[in-house]
């Protein structure tokens, strides 16, 4: 967590693993995933960024999962578990045909895959020595994941403060004989995340071999309805029925004039730490073994944050409350060292805030459709970047390039035109990637839309709806060796062929 003081440059494209084309409803962790390494290195990127993967829940958003450290059984890719001899050819056609490649499959993927997976399990040898092993290593977390997984299932999905109260209190005895009479059901869910890490590693390997770093995302809170919280009940803030008292979000401001309502648990501080951040440790511990380096999301609420009765409808009744994210911070050097951080700071900072992520080193976040309101100097403008920052097009959250230059007002739009010379013969979106290349940020990451050209209709996600979230797809074949080449001459004409094979990370 600190700032280097060398010139090392790279770039990376943001693209999650749902989003990657093939026939199975959403992008897996198979060979269109590292197809897309293949691209990458073509295009001598450096990074590839991903959002969270762990197993989706509420409105299949990465950010509200059933778990901070399981990863979402939905990425495990059919063909893989073919080679390993546990699923038949015929079983694939029949699951594949369920979806003709639909991009809104999201709906039938659980029911239809886990059918598919539970195939899978019936002819795994549990006995097998790297899933003990695996179970045995990762009994901390898999042990009550596996449990409160099985346990939803039983309870028809009902949240876990609507089970049975002894279930709901996670009283030993009760565990015990829940997974006494369910032991396949427990050790269907551990198997799955003995998949799952299977192929993530064989991903991570084939992308190190190419000299690509993979940037996971951390979200700042856990799901209200997760194994973290029931299993944990006292690092969050609940009530005495265990459901949230205080949830985060954001303070009404000039875009939401009711701010934001996240509906995620604030933390219980004191007992964090009180316990030296032990919950936290553990958590970016297991982050660390995923990825090479992580985006760490609304890292301001490490200093303080909106705290929100939870029975307010919006956010407009929060305020603001401290959080110890310094003590943290050197809990995390003294255990993990230096691991590299990127810092999401956007939305309403504070001197404070600025003043902790300067003295921690850590790279922030700089977004170009952010930079053009006419009447402010806005600190986004590229002439302001620094060096120990990451520049974005955009990022999940934003409209493509195209898409927020179409809504932009006449004036941001004028301005932005004029600043970048944007013309109809480059291209827009090429445009903005080209002031985002040469800008001095030692990482510039490019969500693959704009890499693509793609408009409004290829956003991922618009920040405050429930509907139409997470289900965009890249179209198989469209990153082409032509697309590689144009990014690669990008690459050297901006002195960002950095050689992250070597462990040089420019965002530390």
């Amino acid at each position: 967590m600190h700032s280097k003081t060398d010139s090392c440059r790279a770039s990376g494209i943001l693209l999650h693993i749902t989003s990657l084309p093939g026939p199975y409803g959403i992008g897996t962790l198979g060979r269109e995933a590292h197809a897309f390494l293949d691209f990458l290195y073509a295009a001598k990127q450096s990074y590839w960024q991903v959002l969270p993967v762990g197993p989706t829940g509420y409105g299949n958003s990465p950010y509200q999962s059933y778990s901070t450290f399981a990863g979402n059984p939905l990425l495990i890719d059919p063909e893989c578990l073919v080679t390993d001899g546990l699923l038949s050819d015929a079983d694939l056609s029949a699951f594949r045909a369920a979806f003709s490649g639909a991009a809104e499959c999201f709906s039938l993927q659980k029911p239809a895959r886990f059918r598919l997976l539970r195939q899978a399990f019936h002819r795994f040898n549990a006995q097998d020595a790297a899933f003990r092993a695996f179970c045995d290593t990762h009994a901390a977390w898999l042990d009550d994941y596996a449990l409160f997984m099985a346990i939803k299932d039983a309870e028809a999905d009902r949240p876990w403060q609507e089970w049975p109260t002894a279930l709901r209190l996670h009283e030993p005895a009760a565990l015990e004989t829940f997974a006494v009479a369910h032991a396949d059901d427990v050790a269907f869910y551990r198997f799955l995340q003995y998949l799952f890490a299977k192929q993530w590693q064989a991903l991570k390997e084939a992308a190190h071999a190419k000299g690509i770093r993979i940037i996971g995302d951390l979200p700042i809170y856990v799901a209200e309805d997760s194994a973290d919280t029931w299993s944990h009940p006292s690092l969050f803030a609940l009530n005495s029925d265990r459901r949230a008292a205080y949830v985060g979000g954001c303070p009404p401001d000039a875009f939401t004039a009711d701010g934001q309502r996240w509906g995620n648990p604030c933390y219980q501080w004191e007992n964090h730490v009180r316990s030296g951040f032990s919950w936290w440790l553990h958590r970016l511990g297991r982050q660390f073994a995923l990825f090479d380096a992580i985006r760490l999301d609304h890292f301001r609420g490490l200093e303080s944050y909106w705290r929100i009765p939870a029975n307010a409808e919006t956010a407009r009744e929060g305020a603001w409350a401290k959080a110890p994210g310094r003590d943290l911070f050197a809990a995390v050097r003294a255990s993990l060292g230096d691991v590299p951080i990127l810092a999401e700071d956007l939305g309403f900072l504070t001197p404070e805030v600025l003043a902790m992520r300067e003295a921690l080193g850590l790279p922030g976040m700089k977004v170009l459709q952010f930079a053009f309101t006419p009447d402010e100097d806005s600190l986004y403008l590229p002439h302001h970047i620094t060096e120990n920052s990451v520049i974005y097009t955009g990022t999940h959250d934003n409209d493509t390039v195209l898409g927020w230059l179409a809504k932009a007002p006449a004036a941001e739009r004028d301005f932005a035109v004029r600043y970048m010379h944007l013309t109809e013969d480059e291209g827009y979106a090429w445009g903005c990637i080209r002031t985002v290349m040469t800008s001095v940020a030692r990482l510039a990451v490019l969500p693959m839309q704009d890499v693509l050209e793609l408009g409004a209709e290829a956003r991922m996600n618009t920040p405050g709806t429930a509907e139409g979230n997470w289900t965009w797809r890249m179209r198989s074949g469209a990153a082409t060796a032509a697309l590689a080449e144009r990014l690669a001459e990008w690459v050297r004409m901006t002195g960002r062929a950095a050689d992250a094979g070597e462990g040089t990370v420019p965002m530390s």
